[in-house]
């Protein structure tokens, strides 16, 4: 039988980041958090956390990580059914979920407000990019992920969401001074770029399909998609931006997209676990719905739904 209070401080950390922190966010001390996790791992003969700053989770962590998400959101929803326990309800239940920086600063800010007032649920996002959030799900990380990854994790359903567009954009004074003569390869491999961080290569993808070559041009980074934008606009660089964002931009000039104006389309999924919970469930229907409103069609680019 597992130790459910020691897995609850083993989780804690993990989400803190430190035992201070998850000692404080479960209202003990240090040394009671500290003595649950090393009796745990002392029975199980398992490390179950990398010590550091944050405290990261180990292959066999992560997993009990994940199981203890799944009971506390199934124990919610038994206890909001049994008044003699609602009294033991010490807050809203979480759904940690895994979301691409781009999605956060477009459409999915309207489905987190729209499940949170139907449901009072809370959300606990992991930002990472949309190429690598199915494999915070294969983790047991989070719950659902938006992904760009169509191929169900096992145990998850896969739900196509929509299509994001990008378009290479960059200011106006950066494009006379860094362009003035033209686009031609030389003037790309010079040019400062801005990326996301280094998994992020939708900038390379563009130059491959709009110019058949490949560059390696001076880099800034910049980790948050409107600091991305921002930056753009005081001429740092060029940069890949959502056309959701910066279709305004270009078109009062303050952006300018580079030729030949070619955009690359990146479809996103919705994946969740298998789990029947009914919060999990209404915050699929909500992700769905408001992603079919704010998101362009991708009904050619997919068949059904796939599952595993």
């Amino acid at each position: 039988m597992l130790d459910y209070l020691s897995l609850a401080a083993v989780a804690a950390v993990v989400r803190e980041g430190s035992f201070d922190k998850a000692a404080a966010a479960l209202r003990v001390t240090p040394s009671a958090v500290s003595q649950r996790i090393k009796g745990l791992e002392d029975r199980l003969g398992s490390i179950l956390l990398i010590r550091g700053s944050p405290c990261r989770p180990t292959e066999i962590g992560a997993r009990l990580c994940a199981h203890v998400q799944q009971v506390q959101l199934l124990e919610s929803e038994v206890i909001e059914t049994l008044p003699g326990l609602t009294a033991q309800v010490t807050g809203p239940a979480t759904v940690r979920i895994a979301v691409n920086a781009d999605s956060v600063s477009t459409w999915f800010p309207q489905a987190a407000a729209k499940f949170s007032i139907l449901t009072g649920g809370l959300l606990d996002l992991v930002l990472d990019d949309e190429a690598h959030t199915a494999e915070r799900l294969r983790t047991g990380d989070v719950l659902a992920a938006v992904t760009a990854d169509p191929t169900p994790v096992v145990g998850c359903r896969t739900h196509p969401l929509g299509l994001i567009d990008y378009a290479a954009v960059a200011a106006p004074g950066f494009m006379s001074q860094h362009f003035s003569a033209g686009f031609a390869e030389a003037s790309l491999q010079q040019a400062p770029m801005l990326r996301f961080d280094r998994r992020d290569d939708l900038q390379f993808r563009w130059v491959r399909e709009a110019w058949d070559t490949t560059i390696a041009p001076p880099t800034h980074w910049t980790p948050s998609s409107p600091g991305m934008l921002d930056m753009t606009l005081a001429g740092l660089g060029w940069s890949m931006a959502p056309v959701p964002l910066a279709a305004p931009l270009i078109a009062n000039g303050q952006l300018i997209e580079l030729p030949p104006q070619r955009r690359i389309v990146v479809p996103l999924y919705w994946q969740r676990t298998r789990l029947a919970v009914r919060l999990l469930d209404q915050l699929t229907q909500t992700v769905r719905a408001v992603a079919s409103r704010e998101l362009r069609s991708a009904a050619k680019h997919h068949g059904r739904a796939r599952s595993d």
